[in-house]
């Protein structure tokens, strides 16, 4: 793991810089993060930032990753992290980018689940015939009805 999220593609004009563009070459890169760029080739190879390459193989770093180098270089100096437990740090920030952006999507997923249940609920109702009565139970009583049929009166 590189410590970067997946590069944004599409939509984006070829020109536009955005903080995932490779732009820096090693030396600027390594004057940016206050680091040699000794230093920088071995994050290289041990995966805690890996640069994209070009064609002829040249390291091409991104605002993203002077970003992530600094922070490396913060945990080993400042923290006294060793780089091993630097390279499990950033897979789990991964790791943790990468659920959360899952949960959203299950949210949203779920968020249109709801609206679809509640249109079809509406629909259903809708096509109810009014013309059917709904139905009530009777009471049981006790009471006793007596009917006793009218007697015809003799003209």
């Amino acid at each position: 793991m590189d410590g970067r999220s997946p590069r944004r593609r599409g939509g984006f004009s070829p020109y536009e810089l955005t903080e995932d563009t490779p732009v820096y070459v090693i030396s600027v890169a390594a004057q940016l993060s206050g680091l040699h760029p000794q230093t920088l080739r071995q994050y290289d190879r041990l995966g805690l930032v890996s640069p994209d390459r070009t064609a002829g193989r040249g390291r091409r770093y991104s605002a993203r990753d002077i970003e992530l180098l600094r922070q490396v270089q913060q945990l080993s100096q400042d923290e006294g992290i060793n780089l091993a437990g630097i390279k499990r740090i950033i897979e789990l920030e991964n790791q943790v980018a990468a659920l959360q952006a899952r949960v959203a999507e299950l949210a949203d997923a779920l968020d249109g689940a709801a609206v679809t249940m509640r249109q079809r609920e509406a629909a259903v109702h809708a096509s109810y015939r009014r013309d059917l009565v709904p139905y009530q139970e009777v009471q049981q009583t006790s009471a006793l009805v007596v009917w006793r049929p009218k007697r015809q009166q003799s003209d």
